[in-house]
């Protein structure tokens, strides 16, 4: 019965792993979890951001705020700078063997200053290592034809194998903005600087070229590549784009999604008039601050970063990101082969539809709410680390579309369990939450199977209480004043009985019956029971006074305590049955809260209590006694509230010597003491009476035992 239920919630747990697999996959397909997703694959960014096997194969020259104040200082040149001022830069690389110079600068108008000035960048440019320029396709351009003033040494787009009509058919109608023909026509590679970010405006991705006008106008970081290896094969195979022996995964779009190195400059960088400097002191002959050995043989990109200069974009790893950056990361990922790819859509659906199952599952199956918790930590936190583990093997796993999985399933799985099982959790909280402990009710609840008869041996700390004089209390009182204070004194005791773990087994009349260890394991539930004896001594103490102005009754209760083994479960008829012990064990702590009143004690424990309890309550050994029906004798003990050791630290040493004394027989030495703190101790007292009276009747033969002889 119990298998088939439980395959029954299985099951059930799966059918809602499948619902909510299919809910959060038509969510992501549609886009209605990128709010979700890119934060989330950002902070992947970020964390595993790392140097490539390329990185240092880069570098950049920066027209930073710095650049733009010296320039003035230094040059006298105020921006814009003469194009004469780039053709230094150009020679420094061509100095210094650079593979390639890439600028991110648009030189759409002519030079400000004079003719000659573009002549002077042209011909920099042509007597230079191979150079790309930018342009822009597709965003306020006016040219609809490629000029005849513009270079071009690349595949036609029509010759590239495996691009497609459709790839074509969309280049028609576009626009472009081609730099002046100084600088066109001696550029190797023009190459396109548009691009467009995620729909949160943030860029994440570049495509790696445009079509215009049958040509192929590659971006920056790729026309690196292809101005620095001329006739390097171009073909499309299977939505990725092959470059001579490279290859370049793209995303749905066309995109290839780039894996990020750092912060800004992640790349090696030199501010723009270091450069300019630099080339000017080895043209007069000095000695250059910049070794030109530097840029031996790397891609040198150079753009703008100066705030002013407005070339700055939102990335996941900063949101001032400057433009030329995200190219060389470009040409970073193409040269190290590290590009992120796409997770295909068969993978991320068997993910979805297996974590989705197992949240349902893990859910539907729970009883507690702690193992719900624990499930919804651990089910979150497995796609998030696997999105971490697919970013570090080149995947982009979605995440967002498997977190959404897992809330969907549990959040179904636990209106499935209220649904399905909350009405019989209320009726077992309703009809047993006046009888038993929470703890016992849990248990019940996590195991209803248990509502049955039946026992199990087990060693419980037995707590048997019972105030005095409840008779004469009760005469006093009209029945309803009676139920009153019963009601009050009760809730106080139940209260931390709770609080201390116990379950009560049962009330008669004023008596209450409790017990430790039992349904749950306790490893300390003798220290347990002590101390909820020694807080209900207090919590009565401090409530006897205002008890007496309301009901006219002073309260004192006498409590005994023992440990040892019975059978405890669940014990009745069929049609009534109560949680409860059976045992010797039980009958000795009724006898122990019994004895109080011959020995003038409120709380008396046996020595297997003392034993199981340990030393972290102090203690006094009151006698050896031998109960009624019991041939063995056993040593009980007070326990004491450590104020009061504290406070009676003579009084009690003074009683240790004494009892001693009348185990010895000593009865008139025990006499004398136990009378000099008998004002002091009731306890004393009692003792003081008994050994005056074996002073005068001795016994012939003396064991030191009390025999009691009355229940």
């Amino acid at each position: 019965m119990k298998t088939a239920k439980s395959l029954h919630a299985w099951g059930q747990g799966a059918g809602i792993g499948v619902a909510a697999a299919l809910v959060a996959g038509i969510l992501f397909s549609a886009g209605w979890l990128e709010w979700l997703e890119r934060p989330l694959w950002d902070l992947r960014v970020r964390q595993m951001a790392s140097k490539g096997r390329a990185t240092d194969s880069i570098c950049s020259v920066m027209i930073d705020q710095s650049s733009l104040e010296q320039a003035k200082d230094l040059f006298g040149i105020a921006w814009p700078w003469e194009r004469q001022s780039y053709a230094y830069i150009l020679d420094f690389c061509r100095r210094a063997e650079a593979r390639a110079v890439i600028f991110d600068m648009l030189y759409t108008e002519h030079s400000t200053y004079s003719v000659s000035d573009d002549e002077a960048f042209g011909e920099a440019i042509d007597r230079g290592i191979p150079f790309v320029i930018a342009l822009q396709v597709g965003k306020g351009g006016m040219a609809t034809n490629w000029p005849a003033s513009a270079a071009y040494r690349l595949p036609l787009a029509s010759d590239i194998s495996g691009l497609g009509a459709d790839a074509l058919a969309e280049s028609r109608g576009a626009k472009a903005s081609f730099p002046i023909p100084p600088v066109a026509s001696n550029a190797t590679v023009l190459a396109n600087v548009i691009s467009e970010p995620d729909g949160d405006a943030i860029f994440r991705r570049l495509p790696p070229f445009r079509i215009f006008d049958n040509r192929l106008v590659p971006n920056l970081g790729l026309g690196a590549v292809l101005a620095s290896a001329p006739g390097t094969p171009i073909r499309m195979v299977s939505g990725r784009l092959k470059v001579g022996d490279q290859e370049i995964p793209l995303d749905r779009q066309g995109h290839a999604i780039l894996r990020f190195r750092g912060k800004t400059q992640s790349h090696e960088a030199f501010t723009a008039t270091s450069i300019l400097q630099a080339e000017a002191n080895l043209q007069g002959g000095e000695p250059s601050q910049i070794d030109p050995t530097r840029l031996k043989g790397k891609y040198v990109f150079v753009g703008a970063t100066a705030p002013a200069l407005m070339d700055l974009k939102p990335t996941p790893v900063g949101k001032t990101y400057p433009g030329m950056e995200i190219h060389a990361t470009f040409l970073d990922n193409f040269l190290s082969g590290d590009f992120i790819r796409e997770c295909p859509m068969p993978w991320v659906w068997l993910g979805l539809v297996a974590i989705a199952i197992l949240a349902g599952i893990a859910v539907r199956c729970s009883r507690r709410s702690s193992s719900i918790v624990l499930a919804f930590v651990l089910l979150i936190a497995l796609p998030v680390g696997a999105g971490f583990v697919a970013y570090h093997q080149g995947y982009w796993l979605p995440v967002a579309p498997l977190v959404s999985a897992v809330l969907l399933a549990m959040i179904a799985a636990v209106i499935v369990n209220y649904a399905v099982e909350g009405r019989q959790k209320r009726f077992l909280k309703g009809a047993f939450k006046q009888y038993l402990s929470p703890l016992v009710i849990e248990k019940l609840l996590e195991h209803p199977d248990r509502l049955k008869l039946g026992g199990e041996e087990k060693i419980l700390s037995i707590f048997f209480s019972d105030v005095q004089g409840f008779t004469s209390i009760s005469e006093k009182l009209s029945p309803t004043e009676l139920t009153g204070l019963l009601n009050e004194y009760l809730t106080a005791m139940t209260d931390i009985i709770h609080q201390t773990g116990g379950t009560i087994d049962k009330y008669e009349g004023d008596a209450i019956i409790a017990f430790w260890n039992a349904p749950l394991e306790q490893e300390n539930h003798a220290e347990r029971a002590v101390q909820a004896a020694l807080q209900c001594q207090a919590r009565l103490a401090a409530m006897r006074e205002d008890l007496f102005q309301r009901y006219r009754s002073r309260l004192y209760v006498r409590i005994g305590i023992n440990t040892g083994p019975v059978v405890v479960g669940n014990m009745g008829s069929n049609q009534r049955f109560d949680y409860t012990f059976l045992g010797d064990a039980g009958n000795l702590a009724a006898r122990l809260e019994g004895i109080n009143k011959q020995f003038g004690s409120y709380l008396m424990i046996s020595q297997n209590t003392r034993r199981a309890m340990g030393e972290g309550i102090a203690v006094r050994e009151l006698s050896r006694v031998r109960v009624v029906g019991k041939s063995e004798p056993i040593t009980v003990f007070e326990p004491l509230a450590s104020d009061y050791v504290e406070q009676q630290c003579d009084l009690l040493a003074i009683f240790d010597t004494a009892r001693n004394a009348y185990y010895a027989g000593d009865f008139a030495t025990a006499t004398q003491m136990f009378a000099s703190i008998a004002d002091c101790d009731p306890v004393s007292a009692i003792y003081a009476k008994r050994c005056a009276a074996l002073v005068v009747n001795t016994p012939a033969s003396w064991d030191g035992i009390w025999n009691i002889t009355e229940k």
